[in-house]
């Protein structure tokens, strides 16, 4: 179950290979150890239409959104929010906005099925 979400500007897909980022960071999920690897899902979602402060969609942006259920440390989300932001902002230097989250869903209200 944990979900990745990398949404992004428009714009980004100049200057950022979006595919190979959304794999990159797709490998530090697997990788950190706190998900069974067949439940990991990441997908991109590209945004036409954004505004940012006075700046309009004059400003680019990519916004990391991680879903995972309750149970994990802050200390094990801390060091995988950490991980993401190493590798978004390797990749990705030359965007004005870069944002990682990390948030817990309600075990008791989340329902999943998969064929």
């Amino acid at each position: 179950m944990p979900n990745l979400v990398l949404e992004y500007s428009n714009s980004v897909e100049e200057r950022v290979n979006v595919q190979g980022l959304l794999e990159d960071l797709h490998q530090v999920m697997i990788e950190s150890g706190l998900f069974d690897v067949l439940t990991v899902k990441s997908r991109t979602l590209r945004c036409h239409h954004w505004l940012i402060g006075d700046q309009a969609d004059s400003e680019d942006f990519i916004y990391i959104s991680v879903e995972v259920m309750s149970g994990y440390s802050a200390e094990q989300k801390q060091a995988l929010s950490q991980q993401l932001m190493q590798v978004l902002d390797s990749q990705t230097g030359q965007v004005r906005s870069l944002s990682v989250s990390i948030r817990e869903l309600d075990q008791a209200c989340f329902r999943s099925v998969m064929h």
